[in-house]
């Protein structure tokens, strides 16, 4: 069972989400959360295998509620927005969450979103994935951390694994393109996540982004 703790402050939506995810038979509802604060509480508290966040809410944001339970290894955050390009969403996927979708999205997508996270594969909504990494590319580099010799432990294949992650392709599609089995992809990522000090692919996306590659 993937264990899931749904933090919205809207209690209409977040009844509306928790139904859509008890009609999965493999996801389990263990908690809901109303601000916060709150999300950080329960996750800590429940240990879940996924956050389901909404960005915006009451006495802690979405995003610095993430940025505590990513930080803690308490559990993956699935970030939830009205808004596919709000500057919410760039910073939830700094902060690592590892997935990002939009409240509008279908109930058997949302509940895929679920099951794909819990893979440990991180997943941006197809609908804007391309729009919203054009955005992130545009954004003035000021605020930019990133050092380029982090890249320097990556090999050659790594590289160009991350390269694609930054334009946010999925493993099937990484597959296709470097012309390497699927499982040697899901390899590669989670090698270049170790050595690069990052939760999520969605990080590492972020990171291709910040440094151009």
């Amino acid at each position: 069972m993937i264990r899931v703790l749904v933090a919205e402050d809207q209690s209409a939506v977040r009844a509306g989400l928790v139904l859509i995810l008890r009609s999965a038979p493999d996801i389990e509802v263990v908690g809901e959360a109303a601000d916060g604060r709150q999300a950080v509480a329960m996750a800590r508290e429940l240990r879940p295998d996924l956050v389901l966040m909404d960005v915006q809410m009451p006495r802690l944001d979405g995003v610095s509620a993430t940025r505590q339970v990513v930080a803690e290894q308490v559990a993956d955050v699935l970030v939830l927005t009205t808004f596919d390009l709000d500057e919410y969403v760039f910073g939830a996927l700094r902060a690592g969450a590892a997935g990002f979708l939009l409240k509008n999205t279908e109930a058997k997508d949302l509940i895929e979103a679920v099951r794909t996270v819990a893979r440990g594969e991180g997943l941006i909504a197809p609908a804007v994935t391309r729009r919203l990494i054009a955005e992130f590319a545009a954004k003035p580099r000021r605020e930019t951390t990133a050092d380029p010799s982090v890249l320097d432990t990556l090999t050659r294949r790594e590289r160009e694994v991350l390269s694609c992650l930054g334009e946010g392709l999925s493993n099937a599609d990484i597959a296709a393109r470097l012309d390497m089995a699927e499982a040697t992809v899901k390899t590669h990522v989670s090698r270049l996540l170790g050595k690069l000090e990052l939760r999520s692919r969605v990080q590492a996306a972020v990171l291709a982004q910040e440094l151009g590659i």
